[in-house]
């Protein structure tokens, strides 16, 4: 009887009156066997449940009624729905995405598996995910109903796009300072090269066109060796205050051509754990912006200080600010705030592309703060020296 209500682990009794030794062995050899079953049942059941739980895409199936009967927390929350707002409702009535829901309307109608990319909006923005659905049929043909498995691809189709970006970019910067040379070069081999103050002043143009494009190469090499696997800096105890003053050092041509000066607040102990070639190229690329950005005259600020196992050091100009929109893509390769000015100071539009690769290379961080009108404040975040 206990057999019978399921209950595996009883056992019968030998000295039971009236019962042969032989059933009472097989009684209980059945109710092992029940028992070792209703364990690797549970086993399997568990497994699947986790695997379908942490699979990593999004899950959901649907019976052969059109009820959703199982969704995965990663589908649930692609779609920003609750477990108990789609278990048991027909998918049309359970507020999915429209377009998922034209998708298993196409498989219900076609009776075939279907692969699309569509997008889904959430609170947190838009993602993009493809999604692959197909019915779900017994080995008899009968209709067991529809399985939708979702991966989100939004970072995939964001690399793709900086990508795209990036080969375009590099078409386009390349492409400027050749065309200058060579409309140039045509004009003198036309007899332009008989006037001689026309003659200087197309080979001055020549001459900085031909050191931009070496300027961009340099800068694409140096960002492509800092990105391949592999590449370690050189690291060790570095004083922040020299690092600080050589920076300055490698700026001050410019300073003195925009008639501006660069304060400097650090503490002289201040040591950080660090390459200290690749973190002066660091803030040589910070302090280049904040003159490029500035008005002539203004002043800049370096400030270092050191909390929590970290040293910041800070970059703030009184520029002309970043727009609160434009942040986010601040780091991307050939993105410019103001493409104008930009190209007019010889900038590559690679700097901070570099700088971030190079900050993460010291397993530091980098933040912005801006204000359109106002200035700019970059500041990077090096693990201190353990010396």
């Amino acid at each position: 009887m206990e057999l019978a209500k399921g209950n595996y682990s009883a056992r019968a009794g030998w000295t039971a009156p009236g019962i042969q030794l032989g059933l009472v062995t097989a009684v209980n050899a059945l109710a092992r066997n029940l028992q070792e079953m209703e364990s690797i049942r549970e086993t399997e059941a568990e497994r699947l449940e986790t695997l379908i739980a942490n699979m990593g895409s999004g899950l959901l199936m649907i019976g052969r009624n059109s009820e959703i009967s199982m969704a995965n927390s990663f589908f649930l929350n692609q779609v920003g729905q609750k477990e108990d707002g789609l278990i048991g409702n027909p998918y049309k009535a359970a507020g999915l995405p429209e377009a998922l829901v034209t998708l298993i309307d196409t498989v219900s109608v076609r009776e075939k598996p279907v692969t699309e990319q569509i997008d889904i909006g959430t609170d947190t923005g838009n993602l993009t995910v493809a999604v692959y659905s197909a019915p779900v049929i017994d080995k008899h043909g009968g209709w067991l109903g529809i399985v939708v498995v979702m991966h989100d691809i939004s970072e995939l189709i964001r690399l793709e796009r900086v990508r795209k970006d990036f080969v375009a970019n590099v078409s386009h910067e390349l492409r400027t300072p050749v065309t200058s040379i060579r409309g140039f070069s045509e004009t003198l081999m036309d007899g332009a090269i008989k006037d001689e103050e026309a003659t200087m002043q197309f080979l001055e143009i020549i001459h900085g066109e031909s050191e931009r494009l070496e300027m961009l190469i340099e800068d694409l090499l140096d960002l492509s060796k800092i990105e391949k696997e592999g590449y370690t800096l050189r690291l060790k105890t570095v004083n922040v205050q020299d690092v600080i003053e050589r920076s300055i050092h490698s700026v001050s041509g410019r300073l003195k051509n925009r008639e501006m000066s660069i304060q400097s607040d650090c503490p002289p102990e201040l040591s950080v754990k660090a390459d200290p070639e690749r973190l002066v190229q660091v803030l040589v690329n910070l302090l280049s912006n904040a003159i490029s950005y500035s008005k002539p005259g203004t002043p800049i600020k370096v400030t270092a200080t050191a909390t929590e196992g970290m040293a910041s050091i800070s970059v703030t100009d009184r520029g002309i600010g970043i727009p609160a929109d434009e942040l986010p893509r601040l780091f991307e390769r050939f993105y410019r705030v103001d493409r104008a000015r930009s190209r007019d100071s010889g900038g590559t539009g690679l700097g901070l592309s570099i700088v971030k690769h190079l900050v993460d290379l010291h397993s530091g961080t980098i933040s912005v703060e801006s204000e359109p009108g106002i200035g700019t404040t970059f500041t990077v975040h090096i693990p201190l020296s353990d010396v």
